[in-house]
């Protein structure tokens, strides 16, 4: 697909001139299937990173821990192989979880990284922050990250010293801008004062987790990204696939991902996801395109990530970023829910 045809829209992502694509293509689905089991190789990830880039998407998402950097050597092999224009595409990594020894071994959310041999090799202090980032840059293949994500809350270092790490990775000409993802309101708020009044980096960003069927960032999050004018990159928009496909269809993903239960446990969920796919049926929509359509009619929202492991699913949620809900569909979708835990601050 040639440039002039490519049907993508695209935004300045909070109060930054860096424009993104109106869809984010997450690249955690490519890298080794040991690390998760719905995880797709190289071969087909290359594809999938390809075929967004020619209908208009030049965002990509990564995080150093997704298949322990196998994905962001996948980006950046892709961006490579293609000749992706560096100047026109936007390379977004994250910082913070422990990695394995191998692209197959899951340590993420291990009790005691410490006690499982990863001293400073986790968190977001100026060491692992620094470490990291020449990392990530030498899997991507790239001199500079453009957006340089902490990936969750850090309750061990202080704030002082991840501010001006995060400041300082940026001045070295490592990283272009800064952004957070899954914390409290209160947290995100204390990082961007510090930052503001001591005269560093600010974050322009929060990549947070936000669905149809989890909206709890609604009561506190999306009011201080408004205060603060930053852009908000929702993860998970399609509830991990189960937005996208009736009740009772499975995938390999569902049958793998221990995700799914926070979800469905939920006494809303059902009702929800039914909505959902009456709508589509109603519009000649998928289910997937529906979900999108809501996210981006939210206030604050300024474009989804999505990941995808088949490529007409992707090609669908694309289609999902012209399709516009009447007021009536909005209310009628969002009706059903009812307030429930955090889920994926940790």
């Amino acid at each position: 697909m040639s440039s002039q045809e490519k049907k993508m829209s695209y935004v300045r992502l909070g109060n930054s001139g860096l424009k993104v694509s109106k869809i984010i293509l997450g690249t955690m689905s490519y890298g080794d299937a040991g690390w998760a089991g719905w995880v797709l190789p190289e071969e087909e990830g290359v594809k999938h990173i390809k075929a967004a880039y020619d209908a208009g998407i030049q965002t990509f998402d990564t995080a150093n821990v997704y298949s322990n950097g196998l994905s962001e050597v996948i980006l950046g092999n892709a961006i490579k192989k293609y000749n992706l224009p560096r100047e026109e595409i936007v390379v977004m990594t994250k910082v913070y979880f422990p990695l394995g020894r191998d692209y197959g071994q899951n340590v993420a959310w291990i009790a005691d990284p410490d006690g499982a041999g990863f001293v400073n090799q986790h968190g977001l202090s100026r060491k692992h922050i620094f470490d990291s980032v020449k990392k990530s840059l030498e899997r991507l293949q790239l001199d500079y990250i453009d957006l340089l994500q902490c990936h969750r809350f850090d309750y061990e270092t202080p704030i002082e010293e991840t501010m001006q790490a995060l400041h300082d990775v940026v001045q070295a000409g490592y990283v272009r801008y800064i952004g957070m993802s899954s914390c409290h309101a209160y947290q995100f708020h204390q990082m961007q004062n510090y930052a503001i009044n001591n005269k560093l980096t600010p974050f322009v960003s929060m990549q947070n987790h936000y669905s149809l069927i989890y909206r709890e960032e609604e009561r506190e999050m999306f009011p201080t990204l408004k205060l603060f004018n930053v852009g908000s990159i929702p993860w998970s928009p399609l509830g991990r696939g189960l937005l996208a496909r009736p009740r009772g269809e499975q995938t390999k993903r569902g049958e793998t991902d221990a995700f799914h239960e926070r979800y469905t446990r939920s006494e809303a969920y059902q009702t929800i996801v039914d909505r959902v796919e009456e709508v589509a049926k109603k519009r000649g929509v998928s289910m997937s395109q529906v979900a999108i359509a809501w996210t981006l009619a939210k206030p604050g929202v300024t474009a989804p990530i999505v990941g995808t492991t088949k490529l007409e699913n992707l090609y669908e949620i694309i289609e999902g970023a012209h399709l516009k809900l009447t007021e009536e569909e909005v209310k009628y979708l969002e009706e059903p829910y009812v307030p429930q835990a955090i889920v994926g601050h940790s």
